[in-house]
């Protein structure tokens, strides 16, 4: 038996034709990896291709990893030559050889982002470049685009002319351009446009690698940006035997610089282009593929495909909308739990997905709380990250200023031009007469061997001061606001304008939420309590290593993966699609993208997919109402169902037909028809201040009582589950 007997039609007719350029749109789960390698195959036993004349690139050192395995496991002898690499790697080994032709030594130094960072502030110091105007990253962000799309410093300047902000930038870029080239050093961005840069002035150079890389196959094409595309289009231009596979409908790295319309106007690029289409999906159950197919066809920028799969039909997409995000969490965990313990699966086999990192908060709360072992995915823990150790560093100094770890980490953020030399001198004094660094930092003008530096450790000292002494005044939200507008840390980050500070921007958010959250459900809520709660919530050390673990990520790391239950979450207009989207210069596009993003997500799911909303959520502190996304709205209801409470999903739904019929009731006048059977109590045997015990929430005094035309309002305070309002009929609360 042949090993091409294993794929199916279309996937053999994309192996077999191998001569001329080839498109092939690879639905989601449709096995483009193993296309790609029995293609490999194909052309070194079949049609004796030298395996030295093959290359393959990819976009990661994983993906090509897996695609070097996978080669030698099916060719073996002379699987070695075949050249499996990403676009960088690819591009070193090129300019180590030839970079000296265009004015680089063969030894030069690969800047990393650091690297960068230093570079652009001596650029800002050498130029005069006011930083608190022009951020490094905003820059770096800015030169990072012009590169993608092949624009050096000189086009940069000729096409900003007249703009004087982007001036500035054009300035920088050419500054920052030849300082890297006199220290013979290439950025990421670089070593594809040098690549391009050295091909395009050296005729002879290309036509080695023509002779080289006769057979080009390049994975993931819908994330390449005009700088790949140039270089792909500069390597087949000879035989033009280029095979290119991706799926437009996966495109959802624009803001990496990744160009849709390069898959989309392929046939154009490329003439007498062969397109095949791979439909057949080997993930999931066709209902989770009817509902994406439904979804993803409403976007106009896209080639039409289908996914089918022989596949079971499965259960349907399970929907779920709740009051708030607590609850959405409660109830994902909730069901990943009641799987484990039914034996219908382990942890491993459930994700959570969302659209923004600093969504992950809650749910990683809920699992500690739940004793559940998860992995952050594409982000690191939500307390772990910079910008919430920072501004919990400026909690901390304030209510324990002997935390010494929490006064040097703040000590410079913001910037205050205090150096290592002054922190030294600093802890040596604090060390010699036995006191805190706070304290030593407190009797800056007593230290000789600080001489001037003490004026700018004093400023510092005098915000602490102050906020500490309005401490008994101010709520821990209220000092976390006071906080975040002093040191300007927002302000910082919006002027920086990248993708990366919007998105440390949502995890301050985040935060302010937890904050108010925490106020909201503690009987006494102090600062103190707040860090207290946060510590043991943080605490997650203890979790032992191993792969049975609930995977949390957002939908852009979840790419290329699948899970047989996955949890998509957060589904609002707002916040998926996202208020960036919906308010842009080009809201469509956006949404489009938005639509690929949701697409991929529920393409990772094999057996089962959830998709959860809340009708409120807390952002920047505050209340927000939402309505259901519509993306939501593009499954059909026939594919869906209420994912409700697994053990009986019909009492659910009445229970919550007749709050909302109760609640309706509350709010009429006494002598309307009636529109509600429960008949109101002529009294309550319990009153404002009493203690009162509910079948779910446990002991609680009641806080207020209001007297609607058909029920009564109560406002209990319980001791585990915060403040609750219900209706006096269906609470049937007991006086204690």
């Amino acid at each position: 038996m042949s090993i091409y007997d294993t794929l199916n039609e279309q996937q053999r007719e994309a192996v077999f034709h191998t001569e001329g350029p080839l498109l092939i749109l690879a639905g989601a789960g449709s096995g483009k990896t193993r296309v790609l390698t029995h293609r490999i195959a194909y052309l070194i036993e079949e049609q004796h291709v030298n395996p030295w004349n093959i290359l393959a690139i990819t976009f990661t050192n994983k993906a090509a990893g897996e695609m070097r395995e996978r080669v030698d496991q099916l060719v073996g002898f002379g699987a070695d030559s075949v050249w499996v690499s990403t676009f960088h790697s690819l591009c070193v080994r090129i300019l180590r050889r030839y970079i000296d032709r265009i004015g680089y030594g063969t030894s030069f130094t690969i800047y990393d982002s650091d690297d960068q960072k230093s570079l652009m502030k001596e650029v800002c110091r050498k130029l005069n470049i006011d930083t608190k105007i022009y951020k490094e990253r905003s820059l770096l962000a800015a030169i990072s685009s012009a590169k993608n799309e092949l624009v050096n410093p000189m086009e940069f300047e000729l096409n900003v002319l007249g703009d004087f902000g982007k001036k500035k930038i054009a300035e920088a870029y050419k500054e920052y351009q030849r300082q890297l080239q006199s220290n013979n050093a290439l950025d990421f961005d670089d070593l594809i446009m040098k690549t391009v840069e050295l091909f395009q002035t050296c005729p002879d150079v290309l036509d080695y690698y023509h002779e080289r890389f006769r057979y080009l196959m390049v994975d993931e094409y819908q994330d390449t940006n005009g700088a790949q595309f140039q270089l792909i289009h500069l390597l087949a231009r000879k035989y033009h035997n280029l095979c290119v596979v991706g799926d437009d409908d996966q495109s959802i790295y624009k803001f990496r610089g990744a160009n849709i319309e390069n898959i989309l106007n392929f046939e154009k690029a490329f003439a007498d282009t062969k397109v095949i289409k791979l439909e057949q999906n080997y993930r999931s159950t066709q209902n989770i593929l009817n509902a994406a197919n439904e979804v993803i066809r409403n976007n106009t920028g896209r080639k039409a495909k289908t996914l089918w799969t022989e596949n079971e039909e499965g259960t349907p997409i399970l929907f779920h909308q709740f009051q708030t995000s607590f609850e959405e969490a409660e109830f994902v965990v909730g069901d990943i739990a009641s799987k484990v313990r039914e034996g219908e699966g382990e942890y491993s086999d459930c994700a959570v997905l969302y659209r923004t990192n600093a969504q992950s908060r809650v749910f990683e709360e809920k699992l500690v709380f739940a004793g559940i072992p998860y992995k952050l995915v594409g982000g690191v823990n939500f307390y772990a990250r910079k910008e919430i150790k920072d501004l919990l560093a400026y909690l901390k100094t304030i209510d324990n200023a002997l935390d010494d770890l929490a006064v040097r980490r703040i000590i410079n953020v913001p910037k205050r031009g205090i150096g290592a030399t002054t922190l030294g001198r600093i802890q040596d004094y604090a060390d010699e007469h036995e006191m805190s660094f706070y304290d030593a930092l407190k009797l800056a003008d007593e230290i000789p061997a600080l001489s001037r530096s003490a004026s700018k450790v004093k400023p510092f000292v005098l915000f602490i001061q102050t906020l500490r002494s309005k401490l008994p005044f101010l709520s821990v939200s209220e000092l976390l606001k006071e906080i975040i507008d002093e040191t300007g840390y927002v302000r910082d980050l919006v002027a920086e304008d990248t993708e990366e500070a919007q998105g440390r921007i949502e995890n301050i958010e985040e935060l302010v939420n937890k904050v108010v959250t925490y106020e909201e459900s503690a009987e006494s809520p102090t600062l103190s309590g707040f860090l207290e709660e946060v510590a043991l919530v943080a605490d997650i050390d203890s979790l032992e290593e191993g792969s049975n673990y609930v995977v949390l990520m957002t939908l852009h790391s979840a790419k290329g993966l699948e899970f047989p239950n996955v949890y998509l979450t957060g589904m609002e207009e707002g916040l998926f699609p996202s208020y960036m989207s919906l308010h842009s210069d080009d809201p469509e596009k956006e949404i489009e993208e938005e639509r690929r993003l949701c697409y991929v997500g529920m393409t990772r799911a094999m057996k089962k997919l959830y998709l959860t909303c809340a009708r409120q959520r807390l952002v920047r502190g505050e209340v927000q109402y939402n309505p259901v996304s519509r993306f939501i709205k593009e499954v059909p209801s026939l594919l869906m169902e209420s994912a409700g409470h697994k053990t009986d999903k019909l009492k659910e739904a009445q229970k919550n037909a007749a709050y909302a019929a109760a609640k309706t009731a509350f709010k009429s006048k006494a002598f309307e028809p009636r529109q509600f059977t429960v008949k109101k109590s002529e009294g309550l045997d319990y009153g404002v201040g009493d203690t009162v015990q509910h079948i779910k929430f446990g002991r609680g005094v009641v806080a207020a009582i209001v007297e609607g035309g058909k029920d009564y309002e109560v406002t209990v305070d319980f001791e585990s589950a915060g403040r609750k309002k219900m209706f006096a009929s269906f609470a049937k609360l007991k006086k204690v």
